[in-house]
């Protein structure tokens, strides 16, 4: 719905041929977008999406203050805000029709921090950071591939099956290690948690930069009607998580994690005795 303040700030493009975009001296964000078979020009931004983004930016770079200051559990529980709004942000701009490349481009880059650099920062704070060379080489292996990632996300919208991410999601991913150090926090420093966070570290970051599927769930039909006793399972589902949250979500994104180098798996094995008969 094109509202007059739309229209105010609508400027139809020239032709091709004559200048693009114009330079505008007080730094306003100029987009183009198609109207009634026009390409109009719209200048400024649109709050609400973006404000959640910055909201899960905020709480990502709050998980890496917290973490260099010690406070490891509430760094855990920052980065699964910021999904949280990270899966708002989206779905908020298409309800209300105020999606733009602008917004597109800043939440990716706010993922990068909420995603990328606070989850290993955390890690590297709380675990990795006794290992020297090897702790900051592991950290930046997850760092380097949330940044391909996220990149080999952008260039595949609309080109790709919907129902599957190609690589582990990077807010997945996230949640792997946050859940790890939220559930861990605890306990004493070991060599078998060292070894454990090595794992989770590395294994996620190239698990988002392979070529495992993974389910993405946008095929869940959540506005249709359904059995009485689903809300009973979503209530025990909350109840559940309450008991123990750290050790729940750890639990459950570990296994979505496992969920597509599994399925690959079972996927070879099926084939492998077709291709010998």
């Amino acid at each position: 719905m094109t509202t007059d303040k739309d229209k105010a700030n609508a400027e139809i493009v020239p032709e091709a041929g004559s200048e693009e975009l114009h330079a505008h001296a007080d730094g306003e964000v100029v987009e183009e977008e198609l109207v009634g078979g026009s390409r109009v020009r719209r200048k400024g931004i649109y709050l609400l999406p973006n404000a959640l983004t910055t909201a899960s930016l905020f709480s990502g770079f709050y998980a890496i203050v917290s973490a260099a200051n010690g406070a490891f559990e509430n760094a855990a529980i920052a980065i699964f805000v910021s999904m949280i709004l990270d899966g708002l942000d989206g779905r908020v701009a298409r309800m209300t029709n105020t999606q733009s490349k602008f917004g597109e481009e800043y939440d990716s880059l706010a993922d990068m921090v909420a995603f990328g650099v606070a989850p290993g920062l955390v890690a590297f704070f709380w675990s990795l950071n006794g290992l020297n060379q090897v702790g900051w080489a592991v950290t930046f292996i997850y760092v380097a591939g949330a940044a391909l990632r996220l990149a080999r996300f952008n260039t595949q919208i609309g080109s790709v099956d919907k129902k599957f991410f190609v690589g582990l999601p990077s807010p997945a991913a996230a949640a792997c290690v946050a859940g790890l150090v939220w559930c861990f926090h605890g306990v004493e420093p070991s060599a078998w948690l060292t070894g454990l966070t090595l794992l989770v570290v590395g294994g996620t970051g190239v698990l988002m930069v392979s070529n495992v599927l993974y389910r993405s769930f946008k095929d869940l039909d959540l506005r249709g009607r359904v059995p009485f006793a689903a809300i009973l399972v979503v209530v025990l589902a909350f109840v559940v998580v309450a008991l123990d949250p750290g050790t729940v979500l750890f639990s459950g994104f570990l296994v979505y994690a496992l969920s597509g180098p599994v399925r690959s798996l079972l996927r070879k094995m099926r084939r492998a005795p077709g291709a010998q008969s």
